[in-house]
C-alpha cells in the first residue's frame, strides 16, 4: 500500500473540534486513508507531493452539486420562467413528453459535471439535475452508469435517480396547474430504493446510496410518507427541495393548510437524514405573512438546510439569515446547484448575503462557510471521515494555490480565498487517496475534448425548448441576447 507525502506552506488540520491552520506542515496517507498531520512525520514514503505557496486543505461537500449541463443560466436574462421552457404547456404534456438527450448525452453531461466539480475542489457530491428536460423522472439504469462515470472521474459522490407524482404545467390561457401520476412516482420511489441497496458502497465505497424526490410541490403525501420509512429501512440520506420560492409554499399552504416545514414535519418527513435544499421561505422571513415555528422544527428534528447562495442571488432571493438559522441549532451545509460550481464564489457570495440581510458585518465569518462547505456538510451525511483532515480520516484534500498574481496580498490564508479566490485557483485534487487531478489537469480526460462536446450538446438542447415553451415561439424569441448581433 503506497504511502503519500502531501506538503504545504497553509495545512488546514483538524484537532478532533475545529480546523487550524497549520504553516509549514504536511499530511500523510496510506491507500485511502490519513495516518498523520503535522510536521517531521519519520516513517517511510513512497510518493511526495509539494504543494509550495498553497492552502491544503478538506475537500469540499456539495450536497446539492451541478450534475449536469447547467439550464438554470438560460434564465439568467430571460424571464419568467414559466415562458422559458421552465414550466411544461399542457400541450407538451398532451403530446407525451420526451427525452431530450440520448442514453450517451445522458452519460456525457454528468461525466462533464464531475470533472467540473473535481476541478473546483469538491471532492464529495450530491448531484442535481434538471426534470424539465426529461420525459418524466431519472432512470435506474442511467444511475447505474453515473456510478462509474464517478468512478472514472475519481470523486466521492452520493447517488439515486430522482423521482416524482407530479409536475407544474401551464395551460393555454396561462393559468397553472399540477398533472399527478402517482403510481408512476411510487414506482420511481421503488426503483431508487433497489438503487441504493445495489450501489451503496460500489467502487470501493466510493458510492453511496440517497433518495431524491422532486420538488416539494411534486409530491403527493403518500411518496414522502413511504419515502420515509424506506430511508429509515436503509438509514441513507434523503435530499428533498423545498422552500425555495414563495410560489411553492402558497401552494403547499392552499393544499394542505400548513407551511412546507409543517407538512414535512406532520408526514415524519424531517429527520437527522434529511437534506433540505433551499431553506429560505420559512416562518419570520420578511416575505411570508404566515405565523409559526418553522425553524423550530427544523432544530427539533435535526434536518439540515443546503444553502446555495450563488442561484439563490441570481433569483433575487436571500436566506434570512444564515447566521440566525445557525444560531438557532440548525445545520446548515452549501450546495453549488448551477454553473459554474464554484463553491469558493458560493461561499464569497453566501458571507455578503448574510451579512447584507443582517446588516452586520459581524453576523458570519470566512470560517463559518468553510465549516458549513466541510465539517457541517460531512456531519449532515453522518461521515466523520469526511470534511477534515485528521488521522483516520479519507484521503480527501485539495490544493489552493496561492502564487496568482490576481489573488493579491495574502492576508490570512482562508480569508484570502474567500476574498479573491476562485474555483480555478484549486491546482489539485485527492479523493479517496487517488489523485485525480494534478497541475489543473484531469489524467485521462481530454478537457478540450470535454468542452466541445458540451457547448455542441448544449446547443442542441437549446434547439428543442421551444417544443416545451408555453405557446411554442421560436429559440430566438424565448432567449434574447444582451445586444442585438449585427
Amino acid at each position: 500500500m503506497t504511502t503519500t507525502r502531501v506538503k504545504a506552506h497553509y495545512v488546514i488540520g483538524f484537532d478532533g473540534e475545529q480546523h487550524r491552520t497549520l504553516v509549514d506542515a504536511e499530511v500523510v496517507y496510506r491507500g485511502d486513508t490519513i495516518v498523520f498531520i503535522g510536521r517531521g512525520y519519520q516513517g517511510e514514503i513512497d510518493e511526495e507531493i509539494d504543494g509550495g505557496n498553497a492552502i491544503l486543505g478538506p475537500g469540499f461537500i456539495d450536497l446539492n452539486a451541478l450534475g449536469d449541463l447547467d439550464t438554470t443560466i438560460l434564465a439568467f436574462d430571460n424571464q419568467p420562467d414559466w415562458a422559458k421552457g421552465r414550466v411544461w404547456p399542457e400541450d407538451y404534456l398532451a403530446a407525451g413528453p420526451i427525452e431530450m438527450y440520448s442514453a450517451e448525452e445522458q452519460t456525457f453531461k454528468m461525466k462533464y459535471a464531475f470533472a467540473q466539480l473535481v476541478r473546483n475542489g469538491i471532492t464529495t457530491a450530491l448531484p442535481i439535475t434538471s426534470m424539465f428536460y426529461r420525459q418524466w423522472a431519472e432512470t435506474y439504469d442511467e444511475f447505474a452508469r453515473s456510478a462509474d462515470s464517478a468512478a472514472e472521474i475519481g470523486i466521492r459522490a452520493y447517488l439515486g435517480p430522482c423521482y416524482m407524482t407530479g409536475v407544474t404545467i401551464i395551460r393555454e390561457d396561462g393559468s397553472f396547474d399540477t398533472f399527478w401520476d402517482e403510481e408512476r412516482g411510487l414506482k420511481g420511489l421503488e426503483t431508487a430504493r433497489d438503487y441504493v441497496r445495489t450501489y451503496d458502497g460500489a467502487h470501493g465505497g466510493l458510492i453511496r446510496g440517497m433518495l431524491a424526490p422532486d420538488r416539494i410541490e411534486n409530491c403527493t403525501p403518500e411518496l414522502l410518507l413511504r419515502s420515509a420509512r424506506i430511508r429509515d429501512e436503509l438509514d441513507c440520506p434523503i435530499r428533498l427541495h423545498c422552500c425555495q420560492g414563495m410560489d411553492e409554499f402558497e401552494t403547499i399552504v392552499e393544499r394542505h393548510d400548513k407551511t412546507p416545514v409543517e407538512w414535512l414535519a406532520s408526514l415524519g418527513f424531517l429527520s437527522r437524514r434529511s437534506l433540505l435544499p433551499h431553506g429560505v421561505y420559512l416562518t419570520g422571513h420578511s416575505k411570508v405573512a404566515r405565523t409559526g415555528d418553522d425553524v423550530g422544527l427544523l432544530a427539533q428534528s435535526g434536518a439540515a438546510l443546503i444553502h446555495c447562495p450563488l442561484v439563490l442571488s441570481r433569483y433575487g432571493g436571500a436566506m434570512e439569515s444564515f447566521a440566525r438559522l445557525k444560531r438557532q441549532g440548525i445545520p446548515i451545509g452549501l450546495g453549488t446547484d448551477t454553473f459554474p460550481p464554484d463553491m469558493v464564489e458560493n461561499m464569497r457570495i453566501g458571507i455578503n448575503l448574510c451579512r447584507v440581510a443582517d446588516a452586520d458585518v459581524a453576523a458570519c465569518s470566512s470560517a463559518d462557510f468553510y465549516n458549513a462547505a466541510t465539517l457541517v456538510a460531512a456531519d449532515a451525511l453522518g461521515r466523520p471521515d469526511l470534511g477534515r483532515l485528521a488521522a483516520g480520516a479519507k484521503a480527501d484534500m485539495t490544493l489552493f494555490d496561492l502564487e496568482a498574481f490576481e489573488l493579491g496580498t495574502v492576508i490570512d490564508p482562508i480569508q484570502t480565498m474567500m476574498l479573491s479566490g476562485t474555483g480555478r485557483d484549486f491546482k489539485t485534487t485527492i479523493i479517496n487517496g487517488r489523485v485525480v487531478m494534478r497541475d489543473r489537469q484531469l489524467p485521462g480526460i481530454d478537457l478540450e475534448d470535454y468542452r466541445l462536446k458540451a457547448q455542441a450538446q448544449f446547443e442542441r438542447l437549446i434547439g428543442k425548448y421551444p417544443l416545451r415553451t408555453w405557446r411554442h415561439p421560436p429559440v430566438e424569441e424565448i432567449f434574447r441576447p444582451s445586444f442585438k448581433f449585427a
